[in-house]
């Protein structure tokens, strides 16, 4: 199950907006530092758990996600993709992650879960970039990559809209996704542990 498998059918979309942003100036590095603060907003509106502030959540989340291609082809547009670019991008990816995760937990009172959630998926990230530095190049394996989670948070934010409350054992709809990113992360961190570890001995 990973959307980032379709990112060749969604860099055929991006056109206009690549095209857009080098119009107005842009910078790829810029277009990250938006999509940060996009994230930011959707961490801060998931805090406050209303209706209309998880359906504001949703959207931020799914431009935070459309950005995050923009960056990238953008840079190859400009010719001006760097390690420095793809450096930064990764950071302010894990600092979207770590907010948008964290406002989830704190909207509704399960801070618990939210640090199971966001250190499965900060797990996750660590050990991609971890066996790319040993050598075995970038992993992106698993059975939740980044694309998967803004949708899957998007979606969630949206069903919490419309149905609040409780649903499951005594869970939200968000409370079960952070459920579901604690468990799926930390198995797909040790997926890739295991693949790379089985790979080096």
């Amino acid at each position: 199950m990973t959307l980032d498998r379709l990112r060749p059918v969604a860099d055929r979309a991006l056109g206009p907006f690549v095209s857009a942003a080098d119009a107005v100036g842009l910078t790829p590095n810029g277009v990250s530092v938006i999509a940060f603060a996009v994230a930011l907003v959707a961490g801060g509106a998931f805090v406050l758990a209303s209706s209309v502030a998880y359906l504001l959540g949703a959207v931020c989340v799914f431009l935070n996600g459309w950005l995050d291609l923009v960056d990238g082809a953008l840079a190859r547009e400009q010719e001006v993709a760097s390690d420095a670019g793809d450096f930064l991008d990764h950071v302010l990816d894990r600092y979207a992650d770590i907010v948008i995760i964290a406002g989830l937990a704190a909207g509704i009172d399960r801070y618990g879960l939210g640090f199971a959630a966001v250190t499965g998926v900060v797990m996750t990230s660590y050990l991609g970039t971890q066996i790319q530095a040993v050598g075995l190049g970038r992993a992106y394996g698993g059975l939740v990559g980044r694309a998967d989670r803004l949708a899957l948070v998007g979606l969630a934010a949206v069903v919490a809209a419309a149905v609040p409350g409780t649903i499951v054992a005594g869970l939200s709809v968000v409370g079960l996704l952070l459920v579901l990113f604690a468990v799926v992360g930390h198995l797909t961190a040790l997926q890739r542990f295991w693949g790379a570890w089985s790979d080096l001995a």
